[in-house]
């Protein structure tokens, strides 16, 4: 039997507060910059804040090289990863990984067109963001990024839930036409 953290109703440590945050579904990135030094890093942290003007954040650890690179390029990339790509979320969570390009080896990948960030081959999504924004988010900091270029795939997605990949498959309908 696993033991889990009793519920209090207080947030008294990050033990408790990550066990409770596992609850909640999400999908699976990796976060990208280009450059000289180019960087990806796995991120559940990412999601729309506008559609008009179009904006999407990433939150990245302080402590992360991401943050840094992130930082000094001004711009970042997004791959949502596909169901079938977990071992790539696993490789970029990897903190033992090569660094600059030669982290790149492991997954196909392509320029972003307007950024130049890898973008994942195989992803359902991608997303280049100009950053817009980046603010205080405690230990973390929250970057917001204005969309400039996007494409979208038809595959299932890879989720994150209760510290485990996941594969969502959409739901067909049973209608014929």
């Amino acid at each position: 039997m696993t033991a889990h953290p009793q519920p209090t109703g207080l947030v008294t440590d990050s033990k408790t507060l990550r066990w409770a945050l596992a609850a909640f579904a999400t999908g699976v990135t990796v976060v990208t910059v280009g450059g000289p030094t180019p960087h990806g890093m796995t991120a559940n942290s990412f999601t729309a804040v506008s559609l008009d003007p179009p904006l999407a954040l990433v939150c990245v650890g302080r402590d992360a090289m991401m943050h840094g690179a992130l930082t000094e390029a001004g711009q970042f990339g997004v791959s949502v990863l596909a169901a079938a790509q977990e071992p790539v979320a696993r490789y970029f969570a990897d903190r033992r990984r090569p660094l600059g390009r030669e982290q790149f080896e492991f997954a196909e990948w392509q320029p972003g067109s307007r950024t130049g960030s890898p973008l994942l081959v195989g992803a359902i999504a991608h997303f280049e963001c100009e950053l817009w924004q980046a603010y205080d988010g405690g230990d973390h900091s929250i970057f917001i990024g204005r969309l400039v270029a996007l494409d979208r795939n038809a595959d299932d997605a890879l989720v994150f839930v209760d510290g485990q990949f996941r594969q969502l498959e959409r739901a067909h309908s049973g209608a014929t036409t």
